[in-house]
């Protein structure tokens, strides 16, 4: 017990005693009040920890107590620069960062002396290679025009672009920044759901107004949605697309609330909002509630933008839910443009520790059913398919056009292009590169024409790199791949294509007879949970007390039978 409580103290202990040793030397030798005031000072701090109630590991270990909190603080720095390994997704490697740097500087990609990658390791993905490459095809023609038939003023979109995140969330510069860098390269900028920024305006770069259920930027005073201030604001040649946002990867779900000490007088412009109030995003949409009225709303925002192509994004969550939004296109004739997946792994908005890890369906199964589903119902044809969530390299991108993506956005890409280093401080206002930021002289730290710079590199490099993927394959047009072009090792000693794993439907075949097989492993839930919902309310269920009891009275007839005359079972 004594021995226990010496260890415990012994800091402390010692902190007194030197702190009256070099009190009375400094009496003699004045410089000895340097050291003396120190162990004063931790003195002090001992006393405080002991009389402190907030942290039981202080009381019980004044002073010492204080270096785990210290050691949590830099913990992650430690771990970034001293102790992760290059593949070690956390969440993404240094590999994969060190990719972005260098090709948003511009410097050469090559590495030497093969690949870190265990290429035996369950799991690892490739794309197979032709015997006969074409040559690389110009990379700038990878676009890809979206617009249906209901659409006037279609838009010839990059396959690789900037996926939503807000001014807001993003610094000013930042915002700056990926818009010049997309201004320069020909590809859009996605808005996030925090509207239209005088910094989106400034360079002139091609932008997708995403929509979410705040309507900000387009919303009357008590939040609802305005169709006024939306044709105004959709009017600007800059708009190219509107994109409703459902749901992101990120909180699947869940709405947001800006604090009212970060609703600054620019913001609260920007979003339509009153200034030093709680900015508040419902979980829901108020302008539609049905997938029918979804519908509606569509058509209503492609007439007041003159056009333009209007769409969707969302993360999977319950398939029959999407199911009925196909199902309300078919009823009402109304298509949207385009529908952009975000998987689960998508990451830029912060979130709740339970939605970020369990919540919502990764991007390959959720854009696989998307697929599947406009594929079997007949409208895969009529409209275009995005997909964002985890995507920087031109492998990324490949793997996710070959399950059925038409264009990709990639939202960290963009975020390590323009300088962030992953210090996982986006919520905190303290970024230490100025990216994710509202403090001023944080924000300074980020030029605009060099980070803009870098983000066009970044896009032309990246997408140089996939023509010279698919030239190796024997393609030339990224729509040209499929899923037998694409490899995944299922064990230690096979390797199947995507096409042996994925199950492909055929065009309308979820009306010609009922599907025997899930294309995705959600697939056969959903049409149990469709079968339940299909039932008349008058017509009763197969799984009431009386169907059961006259089953098991069937079973014990049969067998009865069975053995009185030595007949199969199966007859």
């Amino acid at each position: 017990m004594k021995s226990s409580l010496f260890s415990r103290y012994t800091c402390f202990m010692l902190s007194i005693i030197l702190a009256l040793a070099f009190f009375f030397m400094a009496l003699e030798q004045p410089w000895f009040w340097l050291p003396a005031l120190f162990f004063i000072a931790l003195t002090a701090l001992g006393l405080y920890d002991l009389s402190q109630q907030r942290h039981a590991i202080c009381r019980n270990y004044p002073i010492i107590g204080r270096l785990r909190f210290f050691f949590e603080f830099v913990r992650p720095e430690l771990r970034q620069y001293l102790l992760e390994e290059d593949d070690e997704q956390i969440p993404f490697s240094r590999t994969q960062r060190s990719l972005v740097y260098r090709r948003a500087k511009n410097q050469m990609g090559d590495k030497p002396f093969g690949t870190i990658i265990d290429v035996y390791k369950t799991g690892y993905e490739c794309i197979g290679h032709s015997m006969c490459p074409v040559p690389a095809a110009d990379p700038t023609s990878y676009r890809i025009t979206i617009g249906g038939p209901d659409c006037t003023q279609p838009y010839s979109a990059s396959i690789f672009n900037i996926s939503a995140m807000s001014f807001g969330a993003l610094s000013a510069n930042a915002i700056r920044a990926l818009n010049l860098g997309a201004a320069k390269g020909n590809f859009y900028h996605d808005t996030g759901e925090g509207s239209i920024s005088r910094y989106h305006r400034e360079h002139g770069g091609d932008l997708v107004w995403e929509l979410g259920s705040g309507y900000f930027g387009c919303r009357t005073a008590d939040g609802q949605f305005d169709p006024q201030r939306f044709a105004e604001q959709a009017a600007s040649p800059q708009v190219r697309m509107i994109e409703i946002k459902l749901s992101q990867g990120a909180k699947p779900g869940h709405g947001g609330i800006l604090p009212a000490k970060k609703v600054d007088a620019e913001i609260a412009a920007t979003r339509g909002v009153p200034e030093g109030q709680d900015c508040i995003s419902p979980s829901s949409h108020s302008a539609f509630r049905t997938p029918i009225e979804m519908m509606h709303f569509i058509q209503q925002l492609r007439q007041l933008s003159g056009g333009k192509p209007v769409g969707f994004k969302l993360c999977i969550g319950h398939p029959w839910e999407f199911v009925a939004i196909v199902k309300a296109m078919l009823h009402t004739g109304i298509l949207p443009d385009f529908i952009v997946v975000d998987g689960k792994e998508g990451g830029t908005g912060a979130a709740p520790l339970e939605l970020s890890n369990y919540m919502g369906m990764p991007l390959r199964e959720g854009l696989l059913f998307v697929h599947n589903t406009l594929v079997g119902c007949g409208l895969r044809d009529r409209i275009k398919i995005g997909a964002s969530g985890k995507i920087i390299s031109a492998f990324d991108i490949a793997s996710v056009m070959a399950l059925g993506a038409d264009w990709v956005n990639s939202a960290r890409g963009f975020m390590f292009a323009v300088g962030c280093i992953q210090s996982q401080s986006c919520h905190t206002n303290h970024c230490p590169t100025g990216v994710a930021t509202q403090d001023p002289l944080r924000q300074k730290a980020l030029v605009v024409p060099n980070k803009a710079e870098r983000m066009y590199h970044f896009h032309q490099n990246t997408v140089k790199a996939l023509a010279e993927m698919l030239a190796a394959a024997g393609i030339s047009r990224p729509e040209q791949l499929t899923a037998h072009h694409m490899l995944r090792r299922i064990t230690s000693t096979e390797i199947k294509v995507y096409a042996d794993i994925y199950y492909y439907l055929e065009p309308g075949r979820c009306w010609r007879k009922r599907l025997k097989v899930s294309f995705t492993p959600a697939c056969g839930a959903w049409r149990r949970r469709a079968a339940s919902i299909r039932r008349s309310p008058c017509r009763p269920s197969v799984n009431t007390a009386g169907d059961k009891t006259r089953r098991r009275a069937r079973r014990v007839r049969r067998e009865d039978y069975c053995l009185r005359t030595g007949a199969s079972p199966a007859t």
